[in-house]
């Protein structure tokens, strides 16, 4: 069975139906974080499910029609890409991912959604690949932007998840505009696209804007251990990661603060070796009080490369509007 590497601690493998177990363990393990963005029969919750769905997958793969990778960290199955629909006879295919919680951060679904393209377009000739999202997935959109995708439009009200109609995002990147793409050596793009990754992770943990839920206790996993965040101005705070998280977990869901999210506008990213420096400006949104805000500022953001990969190790921001 092949393997490509991802990282020097990640894998890219197929994801077989005999891996039923591994692959239901995993579920466990992710299916609350995964739910509100895959479909339900793909969130399988015993070995009947699980095995149907890595079938159905395989099914897919014999018919030319599909396919399903799994991506493996320190050999622990933590999510994957898949080939929602593949057309050859066309030329079009569409990417979609999955990843567990305790996996975020680390570049790995940019990088593993970048092999099957490379794959798709350099082996297979597609023309178009294709990445379809939930408007509220902040996470999944940000990969589609770096995978330097385009945003064709949004299909509204289009299906149902749950009880509720969903908005979906269609963005796609055409063979050409592929082939383009800037290309650097694998160990510049894993370091800069694990960093793009830690950083996005960040910023969405202090989400609860567009259906987004808080996370800020996450900080612990993209965090090494006795990281700080400090807050500049006229009196500088300095906190460790529970009396920064503590706080502004209690405010995004006690009411207080709605529709909050951060998004970076700016940055620039400096690689030495083990460690790297990205300094960057954000705008902020949400309501407060029941009145409407924005705010700018600017972060500073260190890194340091262990043996799990890349971690924060500080975070000091400056509001513009103090």
């Amino acid at each position: 069975m092949f393997a490509l590497p991802l990282t020097p601690h990640a894998e890219l493998r197929p994801l077989e139906p005999w891996m039923v177990e591994e692959f239901l363990a995993h579920m466990h393990r992710a299916r609350d974080h995964i739910a509100p963005w895959v479909s339900p029969s793909f969130a399988a919750a015993d070995l009947a499910e699980a095995g149907a769905v890595l079938r159905r997958y395989a099914d897919r793969r014999a018919q030319d029609a599909g396919g399903i990778w799994g991506v493996w960290l320190e050999d622990v199955l933590v999510g994957g890409v898949l080939f929602a629909a593949f057309d050859p006879r066309q030329g079009v295919c569409e990417v979609g991912c999955w990843l567990e919680p305790g996996a975020e951060g680390r570049g790995l679904i940019t990088t593993a959604a970048e092999r099957v393209i490379d794959w798709a377009v350099t082996e297979r000739g597609m023309r178009r690949v294709e990445w379809r999202t939930d408007t509220r997935n902040a996470r999944s959109i940000a990969v589609a932007r770096r995978l330097g995708m385009s945003k064709d439009g949004t299909l509204r009200d289009v299906t149902t998840v749950g009880d509720r109609r969903i908005d979906i995002e269609i963005w796609s990147v055409l063979a050409d505009e592929w082939r383009a793409r800037p290309r650097r050596d694998p160990a510049a793009r894993t370091d800069k696209g694990e960093i793009d990754a830690l950083t996005s992770a960040f910023f969405g943990l202090f989400a609860n804007a567009d259906g987004a839920r808080p996370d800020c206790f996450g900080v612990h996993r993209l965090f090494v251990p006795g990281g700080i965040v400090v807050q500049g101005g006229p009196r500088p705070q300095v906190y460790d990661l529970d009396g920064f998280a503590e706080p502004r977990q209690r405010l995004l869901t006690s009411g207080e603060l709605t529709g909050f999210a951060e998004e970076e506008t700016w940055e620039r990213t400096d690689i030495f070796g083990d460690v790297a420096q990205r300094l960057c400006r954000y705008r902020k949104r949400g309501v407060r009080d029941g009145e409407p805000f924005t705010g700018t500022g600017t972060k500073t953001i260190h890194f340091l490369r262990t043996p799990e990969g890349w971690r924060m190790t500080a975070v000091a921001w400056h509001d513009d509007d103090h």
